[in-house]
């Protein structure tokens, strides 16, 4: 009885039910949006971070990553590499050469990472093969061929089948250098990658360096499932004690922060958007009680207790948050699977977003969880908000409460 009547009750002034309908609706939407658009971005920056960037672990020697110094080999790399994809839960290793360098063109020149590979292997680790957009990726034979970043290919004033020349100390301390031929260029929307990495053929780069059979700087190990990263780093870890094997977490701290404060980041929004709803609605139901302190108190007075007026309120107030947040819910969905495929285009700030390494196109992520979460926080919040106005309605005393003149 007590659903019905507060259910009738809502509906004694729709203007004011519908709106506090709507504001839960709006907020609920707009957490919905908040929490998948988040995820989808950072989801974005993990997958380029891992998959294009660095792939789950590398190996280096101990020392290595202190100053990328050339000396700081890996002996047997490439058998270590061969080893590295008959562990279980590897589905791919590629070794590495990594050199510092000096970059020019006929016009410019600029600092630089040269990486030296195998493109085959490195296909199993990382995904760069993916995004070239200019050329090919080292499969048209070209003589000496590299693959730059798009960034770089500007800021040298190169295109494709242009001549750079790349300068740089062999892993004796002797400087060398090579020409090369623009093979290929690539864009994964983070300039600053795009700036400083270029790629060549490993066995070109042994042509100048003149690296002891095998020995490689670098590893780049990848893993069938990224939540088995960790144990697949202590496995490695025990198999080649003498190396340094690190997890993309470790490698760079910003994804690690991504992956800790994500969520948090989300949830907050959501939370602050659920207490703005929180006080707009106990304001409301605060009205409502006053509005009602004679009905209240004949209720009280024909024997209803205390108990059931509570109950009858906090319902009210539940049914109106419930209803809200079903709908906003359902619509934030809907906005979700709507815009997942072509995402959402935040094109006027590409190029802010690509200097720190984000896509200007984002792909909401929707979850069950997220939608569990959140409907649980509404009702909730519907809860919490029918406290006060419900305990102040039972604080009054029948008799006096009749004697108010509305």
């Amino acid at each position: 009885m007590i659903w019905s009547v507060a259910w009738r009750n809502i509906w004694r002034n729709p203007f004011r039910s519908w709106v506090i309908i709507a504001a839960t609706a709006i907020g609920m939407f707009a957490g919905i949006f908040s929490v998948t658009f988040l995820k989808g971005w950072m989801n974005q920056r993990l997958e380029a971070g891992v998959e294009t960037e660095l792939s789950h672990l590398q190996m280096h020697h101990p020392l290595f990553l202190e100053n990328y110094d050339p000396k700081m080999l890996i002996p047997e790399g490439e058998n270590i590499s061969n080893r590295l994809r008959d562990i279980p839960g590897v589905d791919g290793a590629s070794p590495r050469i990594v050199m510092p360098s000096m970059v020019s063109s006929a016009e410019t020149g600029t600092g630089a990472k040269v990486i030296g590979i195998n493109p085959d292997k490195e296909k199993t680790t990382t995904n760069l093969h993916k995004h070239i957009i200019e050329g090919t990726y080292f499969e048209d034979g070209t003589r000496n061929p590299v693959v730059i970043g798009e960034k770089l290919a500007k800021k040298l004033n190169v295109k494709l089948k242009s001549k750079i020349v790349i300068t740089f100390q062999d892993w004796q301390g002797n400087i060398t250098s090579g020409a090369f031929r623009v093979a290929g260029i690539y864009d994964i929307v983070n300039n600053g990658f795009e700036e400083l990495n270029l790629f060549v053929h490993s066995e070109n780069l042994i042509d100048l360096i003149h690296l002891p059979e095998g020995s490689v700087h670098e590893i780049t190990i990848h893993t069938l499932n990224s939540r088995s990263v960790d144990n697949t780093k202590t496995v490695v870890a025990g198999i080649f004690p003498d190396q340094e094997v690190l997890t993309w977490v470790e490698l760079t701290p910003e994804f690690g922060f991504i992956v800790e404060i994500g969520d948090v980041y989300a949830y907050l929004v959501v939370i602050i958007i659920l207490l703005a709803l929180g006080f707009g609605i106990v304001n409301t139901m605060l009205m409502v009680v006053l509005e009602r302190v004679k009905e209240i108190g004949m209720l009280m007075a024909v024997g209803m207790n205390k108990t059931r007026v509570f109950l009858m309120l906090m319902l009210e107030t539940v049914l109106l948050t419930f209803a809200g947040g079903a709908i906003g819910i359902a619509g934030g969905i809907v906005f979700c699977l709507a815009t997942r495929k072509n995402g959402i285009n935040l094109s006027m700030y590409a190029q802010g977003l690509e200097e720190i390494g984000h896509s200007s196109v984002i792909h909401p992520v929707l979850e069950a969880r997220i939608i569990f979460t959140i409907s649980l926080l509404v009702i909730a919040t519907g809860i919490l908000a029918s406290v006060y106005p419900a305990r102040k309605a039972i604080k009054y005393n029948p008799a006096d409460a009749l004697r108010i003149d509305m």
